[in-house]
């Protein structure tokens, strides 16, 4: 059985974003699942700043590349340049499959990169492999 395990969902689209929670609750992981529409919130969510003073720490930030104000690469050159984030898990889930967009990502140290669905069935494939793998294998360092 899979431990608990908090989520960072950075999309800003809200049909995805709801698409992945449902996937999620389908699936019955057991997570808190945080959702920032751009990188710019996600950065913030990240840092513990503003609103976001007493945010949980994710174990696993699922990111998009394509958003507004602050795109998926800038901010995923952002978590694994600062010491304090750079150990956090990176999935990006993005609908591109662009071999320019994983060879980016992976340069940035990306965990991994995933492309996006377009239906439920689909999202429920994929929960259940990052659900596989990253909550019920991968062990995480205390906060």
């Amino acid at each position: 059985m899979a431990n608990f395990i908090t989520i960072l969902l950075v999309e800003d689209n809200p049909a995805d974003v709801e698409l992945t929670r449902e996937s999620f609750e389908a699936a019955k992981i057991k997570n808190a699942m945080f959702v920032a529409p751009d990188g710019v919130e996600a950065m913030a969510f990240l840092r513990r700043e503003g609103q976001y003073h007493d945010a949980p720490r994710p174990n696993l930030v699922l990111l998009d590349l394509n958003m507004p104000r602050k795109g998926g690469r800038e901010v995923l050159a952002e978590i694994k340049g600062d010491p304090d984030l750079h150990n956090i898990p990176v999935v990006i889930l993005t609908s591109s499959q662009a071999e320019h967009d994983v060879v980016t990502s992976y340069n940035l140290h990306a965990n991994a990169y995933v492309s996006k669905p377009v239906d439920l069935t689909g999202f429920s494939t994929i929960v259940k492999a990052v659900e596989g793998f990253w909550f019920s294998v991968v062990l995480y360092p205390p906060e």
